[in-house]
């Protein structure tokens, strides 16, 4: 059995290979392909947006089909970027121009009132059209300049007081223990049986 993962971002791939090692399913990326099609995250929320691209792309390829839609809630910004957190700078913007343009907003404010919520959302899409939603936060703080080189988007800015250590300064293994994606992708990973 096949499992397609609409995304080319390779630290999202790297992250869900990872995590559905074990699950009896070859997994495939849209980096396996040539000519893929964009689709346009139109949405107005996470799960239009996972959901738009899962049914997308598992009719396209003919495959069961896995879709993420992420971003970051910022308290004092009244859970702003949300879902628009990959075009927070622009359609084409940087995980870097985000990270500057966040830091900026939230210049001034001290890190006891940058909290910040990261969510997930994943949609599973099988060709004959069954559908399954999951979802899942990791709350944390914004803190006040990029630290860390691993992980990728949000990851340097996102503080855990709890690890003293931004999202980006944890291993591949720490983060999906506490992550908005690693705990999503273990609720989906429960579910993925009822589509072999």
């Amino acid at each position: 059995m096949e499992l397609l993962l609409a995304t080319k971002n390779l630290g999202k791939v790297k992250e869900f290979k990872r995590l559905l090692k074990g699950s009896g399913f070859r997994i495939l990326s849209l980096n396996d392909f040539q000519n893929v099609p964009e689709v346009n995250e139109d949405g107005k929320s996470y799960k239009e947006n996972a959901l738009k691209k899962a049914r997308f792309f598992s009719k396209y390829f003919n495959k069961l089909t896995v879709a993420d839609d992420s971003g970051i809630e910022v308290d004092v910004l009244g859970g702003k970027p949300g879902y628009r957190s990959a075009r927070y700078a622009g359609q084409k913007a940087s995980s870097f121009e985000n990270n500057q343009k966040l830091l900026k907003r939230l210049n001034g404010i001290p890190l006891s009132k940058r909290g910040a919520t990261f969510r997930c959302v994943l949609a599973m899409v099988s060709p004959e059209g069954r559908e399954i939603v999951v979802e899942a936060t990791c709350r944390g703080r914004i803190g006040f300049k990029e630290v860390g080189k691993w992980g990728f988007g949000y990851d340097p800015i996102f503080y855990l007081p709890r690890y003293k250590k931004t999202m980006a300064q944890l291993t591949i293994e720490e983060k999906n223990m506490i992550s908005h994606r690693g705990k999503a992708l273990r609720k989906l990973k429960k579910l993925l049986s009822k589509f072999k």
